[in-house]
């Protein structure tokens, strides 16, 4: 692969993860609009988006070969991600954006236990290290809050979850959201309708930049995925590692200085230890990934 190849992935990268980071900013002008009704429409627009994408580019084939068990899998993960999409919308809507910076922190982390639990993978003293730190970290945030992070918590465990299921697919990325936001859209569409039919309904009711907005919000979900998996194919999987902390830690400079969120010495201690953590195994696989190719290369 050529090196301008490879910088073209780690600027594509660079752009899906400020993209995801930037995503508070959008979501948060809907706090007039019920939760429900902004997942739904995210659902509606997404499908749309994903699947207009692939006509475009002519990528279809693989919808007749598709196997049962894939179809399966991709329904796992289409509740996953739903689940994820909700908690996130509600989240940030309600003015908890530093919460969920803290969940995509801690993903990381908890994608290692679920190799432990579920892949049977072992970890490594410095993999040890940092899940204890981290641990402790979420331990003290819960005693001096006197209740656990739940927002952060069930944001990290359903995309770490929505990742081993998609790690047991191996599915495209915007093909695989395609799937997932069309299995998701009969029930979208049916709340939509009935909404309407209750006169609940906030699209197409008087506020035109609304209506555009939502819209929107089926591309500006699918373009970061398709520039991930743009750079997922050009770049070691150590640089997207690093990268990835891109995505929280814009969206917590959001919450902090634009948004004014508290970020007292609680979060502060918590998010410090997180960061240890972050670093410690960040640079673990740096050196794993080293030593594997200079193995390689000997």
């Amino acid at each position: 692969m050529s090196t301008s190849e490879a910088a073209r992935g780690a600027w594509s990268a660079t752009l899906a993860f400020m993209v995801w980071g930037l995503f508070p900013l959008y979501w948060i002008w809907f706090t007039s609009i019920p939760h429900l009704q902004l997942l739904a429409h995210r659902v509606v627009w997404c499908a749309l988006a994903a699947w207009a994408w692939l006509l475009l580019r002519g990528d279809l084939g693989w919808v007749r070969a598709i196997a049962p068990r894939t179809l399966l899998l991709l329904s796992v993960s289409a509740l996953l991600i739903s689940v994820n999409w909700g908690i996130y919308v509600i989240a940030v809507t309600s003015g908890h954006v530093v919460d969920t910076s803290l969940g995509y922190f801690i993903t990381p982390l908890v994608n290692i236990l679920l190799a432990v639990a579920v892949l049977r993978e072992r970890l490594n003293g410095p993999q040890i290290v940092a899940v204890l730190i981290a641990a402790a970290g979420v331990l003290w945030l819960a005693v001096t809050l006197g209740a656990p992070p739940w927002v952060s918590l069930l944001l990290a465990i359903s995309f770490a979850l929505y990742g081993l299921v998609r790690k047991l697919v191996p599915f495209p990325a915007v093909p695989g959201l395609a799937v997932e936001s069309t299995l998701l859209l009969l029930p979208a569409v049916a709340y939509l309708l009935w909404c309407e039919h209750k006169g609940t309904g906030s699209f197409l009711h008087g506020q035109p930049l609304n209506d555009v907005l939502l819209v929107v919000g089926g591309p500006i979900t699918a373009l970061p995925l398709a520039l991930f998996a743009y750079a997922a194919r050009r770049v070691p999987m150590t640089l997207l590692g690093v990268l990835q902390y891109i995505a929280p830690t814009v969206t917590l400079l959001l919450g902090v200085v634009w948004l004014h969120e508290p970020f007292g010495v609680s979060r502060q201690v918590a998010f410090g230890a997180i960061w240890i953590a972050l670093a410690i195994f960040t640079a673990d696989g740096i050196w794993r990934y080293r030593r594997t190719r200079s193995r390689v290369a000997a």
